[in-house]
């Protein structure tokens, strides 16, 4: 009866450590949970940015509007007969934002 016993023990704690620490056990299951929802919001950030490109893609394509607007914003250039105006604050107008 002993033998029995000590054998249903063994038993029980093996099957607890598989339960609680070996591969498949419910600590492995909760630390895929989580990375399942930080991929999930990786995913979505992706997503948005890629919706973004997109718009910028169609609009590049449809035409110069948007070929003129990129000109303009990220290269500084203006069209002709268009004067280019940069207002620069004085030193002391920066001292006193902070």
């Amino acid at each position: 009866m002993r033998w029995l016993l000590l054998f249903l023990l063994v038993l029980l704690g093996a099957l607890q450590y598989r339960l609680w620490f070996a591969e498949g056990s419910l600590a492995e299951q909760h630390r895929l949970e989580l990375q399942v929802e930080e991929q999930t919001l990786i995913n979505s950030e992706l997503q948005a940015r890629n919706s973004v490109l997109d718009r910028e893609v169609l609009e590049l394509q449809s035409g110069n509007k948007g070929v003129e607007q990129r000109a303009r914003e990220q290269l500084g250039l203006i069209r002709e007969g268009e004067r280019f105006y940069q207002v620069v604050d004085s030193p002391d107008a920066r001292l006193d934002k902070k």
